[in-house]
């Protein structure tokens, strides 16, 4: 089971805000076009399935790492798999637009209601207003499924509270609960995003130069619309290890954007041979773009060259660098500061230390604090890759938990480190030497402003085009608005997740 959700059944069918249109019409009427399987399937564990997952991750999981545990447990694949995978993702990501609206179907605030009553509710609704469920057996499971985890008495509020969501369609909710006045606030609504990332984004959209001041407003839109819709399963065939033919001839696309990628239209990525070995791997096409380009830029080395993942874990961006790095007869260190993610880093290169040694190369994983490598091993390393913890707020297409988990508090400490560990890694690097500076988030915060910060205060590293190392798979420039150094990716321009790559050159 993929972890980035099922692909949109019917992606013509959407309203005037973009979101899917039911398949069914009001009351308990259901369409003709409704299909036999969904109407006669008992969908009873699926919801079930789902609840748990949400429960879960109220208590602070991860769903892409919680559901596939689930659905596994309780024996759910297929369509069935499906169906979960867009209730939990769907009823995640969108409760900040389902939470308005089962106030106002309740008459009271979500706060004055139990969690566990309102997550049932938020399956509900998320079945009326964005799914293809009819009515009748929205309404009649979700009652059931409270009854079973909430009790009798929760069922007959959640029973009251459906009937009065499924009484109008998703176009007539968003004209009661969504603000008038400024932009960002209607889309925290709309689009359910926490405002301050939507201003944040709107900031990032304009200091990117993805957007002017003339179209900002339809950049804006456009972005966060693309957070709700599910992200296609993006492969990577690791260097040495598969081919990119491979991974087409088991049922994916070739990647339009990065030579070594795949996509694949549907189904489980664990059913390809090379996938299930560990000779490709789900990684978006951005992060594999990051990973080429720092390989791409010419470096004149003193023997082989010595590579340096400095925040390995879990292991995505490292398993593809090592790859790059036994082809181009480098050595790749990847280090992570987490034993337990140094175990993922670990099980993930098994497949590259072995083919390295077999080359005469080495790959070595190790746990260690990114902050000190470069004080520790000044100069040592050809390339760095500084893949630095953020906010993730170009993944939120992935992690549907993650924009109700994020805080600007966390902005302040997150800086601090991208900070100290772009420091050590410039440490670590040999004259002549490169860094890729990497974060899955558009934050001006966490990119354009941590690079600015480090390069005023060294003389030794330059900034370097950016631009001339991101090509696609034909070979060419990738198109990245903006006229700076840097690049950022964009969900609703690339199709890829929000990573921002910055590259540096140590003076020697």
């Amino acid at each position: 089971m993929s972890e980035h959700g099922p692909r949109d059944p019917q992606p013509g069918r959407r309203n005037a805000k973009g979101r899917q249109r039911p398949e069914r019409t009001h009351g308990d009427r259901e369409r003709s076009a409704q299909r036999p399987s969904e109407r006669n399937r008992s969908s009873d564990p699926q919801r079930l399935a789902a609840y748990t997952v949400l429960r879960a991750v109220a208590d602070g999981a991860y769903a892409n790492l919680e559901l596939p545990k689930v659905l596994r447990d309780r024996g759910i694949s297929g369509r069935d798999a499906a169906f979960t995978t867009e209730l939990v993702y769907g009823a995640v990501r969108m409760h900040g637009l389902y939470d308005p609206i089962i106030s106002v179907a309740a008459g009271r605030p979500v706060a004055k209601i139990d969690p566990n009553v309102l997550d049932t509710l938020r399956l509900g609704a998320h079945q009326l207003l964005d799914m293809r469920v009819p009515t009748h057996a929205a309404v009649d499971e979700t009652v059931a499924l409270a009854r079973k985890v909430n009790g009798a008495g929760a069922a007959g509020f959640v029973n009251a509270v459906m009937r009065r969501v499924s009484e109008r369609e998703l176009d007539a909710w968003l004209a009661e609960v969504v603000p008038t006045g400024e932009l960002t606030a209607r889309l925290a609504v709309e689009q359910s995003h926490p405002e301050w990332i939507v201003k944040a984004l709107r900031a990032a959209l304009l200091g990117h130069g993805a957007a002017t001041a003339d179209t900002v407003d339809s950049e804006l839109t456009a972005l966060v619309t693309s957070d709700n819709a599910p992200a296609k399963v993006s492969l990577v065939a690791r260097p040495g290890l598969a081919t990119v033919a491979e991974l087409v001839e088991a049922g994916a696309d070739a990647s339009p954007l990065s030579r070594v990628g795949a996509v694949l239209d549907g189904g489980d990525p664990g059913g390809i041979p090379a996938v299930r070995d560990g000779r490709a791997a789900v990684q978006d096409e951005g992060s594999q773009l990051v990973a080429l380009a720092l390989a791409a830029v010419p470096v004149d080395a003193h023997g082989p060259e010595q590579w340096l993942d400095l925040c390995a874990g879990p292991g995505g961006k490292a398993g593809l660098l090592a790859g790059l790095a036994i082809e181009a007869g480098a050595d790749l260190t990847a280090n992570e500061v987490s034993e337990h993610r140094t175990d993922l880093v670990r099980q993930t290169l098994r497949p590259a230390i072995a083919r390295a040694a077999a080359a005469g190369r080495t790959v070595t994983v190790r746990t260690g604090d990114g902050r000190t490598i470069g004080e520790d091993e000044p100069g040592r390393y050809d390339r760095v890759l500084v893949d630095a913890p953020c906010t993730g707020l170009g993944a939120l297409r992935r992690r549907p938990e993650a924009r109700w988990r994020r805080t600007t508090a966390d902005l302040a400490d997150l800086g601090k480190l991208q900070r100290e560990l772009l420091a050590s890694a410039i440490d670590a690097t040999a004259p002549g030497g490169v860094i890729g500076y990497a974060t899955c988030s558009p934050h001006l915060a966490e990119t354009s402003f941590v690079v600015s910060d480090v390069t005023k205060r060294r003389s030794d590293v330059e900034l370097l085009d950016v631009r001339d190392f991101v090509r696609d798979t034909s070979g060419a420039a990738v198109d990245v608005p903006g006229t700076g150094q840097t690049v950022q990716l964009w969900p609703h321009l690339h199709g890829t997740d929000g990573m921002f790559l910055a590259l540096l050159r140590k003076k020697g």
